[in-house]
C-alpha cells in the first residue's frame, strides 16, 4: 500500500535490470552474463502490480533494450558480452512489458497516457486523470527503439502522439508548457514551467529523439522549446563568463505569464548543463553547473529542493541522484578541463563519506544532518556510478571504440546507428504528409543561445572553466562564503 515506494519498484527485480549495462560499460563480462541469465530465468511481468508507466519505461524497458543491443553488437567493444544460445529473450521481454503498458494510452481523449497501469489488469479503475509533462512526454526514445527493432510502429506511434498532444497545449503567449495536465480535457492543472521535476526529461527527449531517429520535427520542437526557456526562465547576466550582474539561473515561472512562481529549484534541474553540452551551448552549461556544484560543496550532497533566496534546502533529502555527475561527465567530455575531474572526485568522496552503508549506499534523509534512509534507488547503479566511472575512465571503449553512443534519461547506453534512423513505416501519424523530413547529423544547431562550443578560448581550456571572480560570486550566492 506504500505507493511512493511500490509503484516504482514494481516487484520485478528493478535494480538488477536497471544495472545491466553498467556491468557491460565496466567491462565485467562474467557478471553481465550472469545478471542477464538471472533476468531471463527469473523475471516475469505477468504480475498483479501497478507501476508508473514512465519509471517502468526508462528503468526497465530502456535497460532491457540497451542490454539486448550490447549482446547482439557484432563488434563487442566492451569485451565478450555475448550470451550462449541467446535468442533475443531480452527483446521479447521488452516487448511483453511494453504491451502491458499500452493500456495507459487507451481511453484518453488527448492521447496523453495515464500515469499508472497494472501489469495484469490495465489501467486501475480509480486512476487519476492527471499526469506530469515529463512522465507522459518522455517515452519516445525507448518506445521508438522498440518499434524500430521489432518493425512494429505501434509503440513509437503512441509515444509520439503523446509528445505532439503535449506540444499542442503549450501557451500561445510564452510557448511554455506546464508541469501537470489533465489527460482527458487537456487543461493544465500545474501551471509551473521549469526545468526540474515534472518537466525535465520532456526537453531532454525532444533532442535525444532527434539525435537517435533524425526526425526533423523533434529538432524543431526542441529548438523552439529552448528558445522559450531562454526567453522566459533564464535570469541573470547574458553571458556566462563576461559582463556584470548575477550568474545565469533558470527559475520556475507561470507558463502563461512568465511570472516567477517560487524561489526554489530542484536537484533534477542539474541535468540541464549536460543537455546544453549536447546542443553546443557549453558556456552557459559551465555557469549553471558551477551553481549546482557550489550547493554540493556546501552540503556534500544536493538537496531535493534548494531555495536560492533563503540559501537553504526546502526539501532536504538526497536520494543518490545522478544529474550533477551526468553534467560533470558531459562537460568534461566537451572541454577536457581537469576541473571537472576534481568535481567528480569531490562527489565521489562525499558519497563514500556520507552515504556508504553496510550493504550498498543509502539515500540521505537530510543533507544537513546526514541521516540515512534504508533505500538505494536503482538509478544509483544505472546512472550515478556509471557516469562517475566513465568520467575517470578515459580509455573506456565507450570513448575509444569509434561507435557513437547516446545515454537515455536513465543513463542506459544506446548505439546511434542507421537502423534507428530508418523507420520501416512511411507515415507515423495519420493525416500527415508521408515523408518525414530527415536532418543530417551535422545540421544539429542550437537556436538563440548566448554562446557556443567555439567560444571557449584555448588559454582558458586548462584554467578554471569560470573566471575566479564569477566562481566566488556563485559561492556567495549559496552561502559558501
Amino acid at each position: 500500500s506504500n505507493l511512493n515506494i511500490n509503484d516504482v519498484l514494481g516487484n520485478y527485480s528493478l535494480t538488477l535490470i536497471d544495472a545491466l549495462d553498467t556491468l557491460a560499460v565496466m567491462g565485467n563480462s562474467s557478471e553481465f552474463q550472469k545478471a542477464v541469465k538471472l533476468v531471463i530465468d527469473t523475471v516475469s511481468f505477468d504480475k498483479d502490480s501497478t507501476v508508473q508507466v514512465f519509471e517502468a519505461t526508462i528503468r526497465v524497458l530502456g535497460s532491457l533494450l540497451s542490454a539486448h543491443i550490447i549482446i547482439t553488437d557484432t563488434r563487442q567493444p566492451f569485451g565478450d558480452m555475448t550470451i550462449k544460445d541467446y535468442d533475443n529473450e531480452l527483446l521479447h521481454m521488452a516487448h511483453d512489458l511494453a504491451v502491458r503498458l499500452l493500456p495507459a494510452f487507451e481511453n484518453t481523449k488527448t492521447g496523453i497516457p495515464y500515469p499508472r497501469v497494472n501489469l495484469k489488469k490495465g489501467v486501475p479503475p480509480d486512476s487519476h486523470n492527471e499526469t506530469c509533462t515529463a512522465g507522459a512526454g518522455s517515452l519516445l526514445v525507448e518506445f521508438g527503439i522498440l518499434s524500430r527493432l521489432l518493425g512494429d510502429s505501434t509503440f513509437e506511434w503512441v509515444a509520439r502522439r503523446a509528445v505532439k498532444a503535449l506540444w499542442s497545449l503549450r501557451s500561445n503567449n510564452t510557448g511554455l508548457l506546464g508541469n501537470v495536465v489533465n489527460i482527458q480535457t487537456g487543461h493544465w492543472v500545474g501551471k509551473q514551467s521549469g526545468l526540474g521535476a515534472g518537466s525535465d526529461s520532456f526537453y531532454e527527449y525532444l533532442l535525444k529523439s532527434y539525435i537517435l531517429f533524425g526526425e526533423k520535427e523533434d529538432l524543431e520542437m526542441f529548438n523552439d522549446a529552448y528558445r522559450n526557456i531562454q526567453n522566459h526562465l533564464r535570469r541573470g547576466r547574458e553571458a556566462c563568463n563576461e559582463g556584470e550582474g548575477d550568474p545565469p539561473l533558470y527559475v520556475n515561472v507561470n507558463m502563461f505569464t512568465g511570472q516567477l512562481m517560487n524561489t526554489w529549484i530542484d536537484s533534477l534541474q542539474a541535468f540541464f548543463p549536460g543537455l546544453q553540452v549536447l546542443i553546443g551551448d557549453v558556456e552557459d552549461a559551465i555557469c549553471l553547473h558551477a551553481f549546482y556544484y557550489a550547493i554540493w560543496k556546501r552540503y556534500g550532497a544536493l538537496p531535493e529542493r534548494y531555495n536560492w533566496q533563503l540559501q537553504a534546502p526546502d526539501v532536504p533529502f538526497y536520494p543518490l541522484r545522478p544529474e550533477l555527475v551526468e553534467s560533470t561527465y558531459l562537460l568534461y567530455q566537451a572541454t577536457k578541463n581537469p576541473f571537472y575531474l576534481h568535481v567528480g572526485m569531490d562527489i565521489l568522496q562525499s558519497l563514500e563519506k556520507y552515504t556508504k552503508a553496510k550493504c550498498g549506499y543509502a539515500t540521505l534523509h537530510h543533507v544537513v544532518e546526514k541521516t540515512k534512509e534504508d533505500r538505494m534507488e536503482s538509478f544509483f547503479l544505472s546512472e550515478t556510478c556509471k557516469y562517475l566511472y566513465l568520467l575517470f575512465d578515459e580509455e573506456n571503449p565507450l570513448h575509444k571504440s569509434g561507435n557513437k553512443y547516446m545515454f537515455t534519461t536513465e543513463g542506459h547506453i544506446v548505439s546511434v546507428d542507421e537502423r534507428f534512423r530508418n523507420s520501416l513505416w512511411q507515415d507515423i501519424l495519420p493525416g500527415e504528409e508521408a515523408s518525414a523530413e530527415k536532418v543530417k547529423p551535422n545540421e544539429l544547431k542550437a537556436v538563440n543561445f548566448s554562446s557556443n562550443c567555439n567560444r571557449v578560448p584555448d588559454e582558458r581550456r586548462y584554467l578554471l572553466p569560470l573566471k575566479s571572480n564569477y566562481m566566488r560570486q556563485i559561492d556567495r550566492m549559496v552561502g559558501l562564503i
